[in-house]
């Protein structure tokens, strides 16, 4: 009778522990499926902010035919930006992917910061109802940047912090789930949205 009831409280310690590890891997896929999600509306406004530099640049172009350096340096730097997107939302959390993109986007900022800058000393463009209407959208996809990247930052924070903690580092080490990285912004000037004034 003993070595049966010693069976059946084994048993039941057994099914415990399966039902615990089902929980923290399914946990780990859902913090972990939580901050690809996130990282693809950064995607999307990234991908805005790509769409939009062209035509910014285009607008621009008319007016600061000689500021030529300028406009290829934005060109070559959103280039560059929706080339570090790729792997980035290939593999949103790698640390290489993230550091890359978020270097591509500060350059890109800076040199948008320069562009706007330059075009202060250019009345007729700072007039003009393109350069106006796309100046603003650009800001509002900025804040949206913004917004996105600190929804990733949060779900890759609590995602991590899921993976190391006892006991599901035991489980995450197991089953493959490596730290996923943030995407920061290198430097304190880069991390206000480009004023635009018009």
């Amino acid at each position: 009778m003993t070595g049966l009831i010693i069976g059946i409280v084994a048993l039941v310690i057994l099914l415990v522990l399966v039902f615990v590890a089902i929980g923290i891997y399914n946990g780990l896929v859902r913090l972990r499926n939580g901050y690809k999600n996130a990282f693809a509306q950064i995607d999307v406004q990234l991908t805005r902010r790509h769409d939009l530099i062209p035509n910014l640049v285009e607008t621009a172009k008319g007016y600061i035919k000689h500021e030529r350096e300028t406009l290829e340096a934005v060109i070559q730097a959103r280039n560059a930006a929706v080339q570090a997107q790729g792997p980035a939302s290939a593999n949103p959390g790698d640390p290489n992917a993230m550091h890359n993109l978020s270097g591509a986007e500060n350059m890109l900022t800076a040199t948008l910061g320069r562009l706007f800058a330059l075009s202060e000393a250019y009345p007729d463009l700072k007039a003009n109802q393109n350069m106006m209407q796309l100046s603003e959208e650009l800001t509002s996809t900025e804040n949206r940047v913004a917004f996105a990247r600190q929804a990733y930052n949060d779900s890759v924070m609590h995602y991590n912090n899921k993976r190391e903690v006892f006991p599901s580092n035991i489980f995450a080490g197991m089953f493959g789930f490596q730290a996923a990285a943030l995407l920061e912004v290198d430097s304190p000037e880069t991390r206000e949205v480009p004023r635009i004034s018009f």
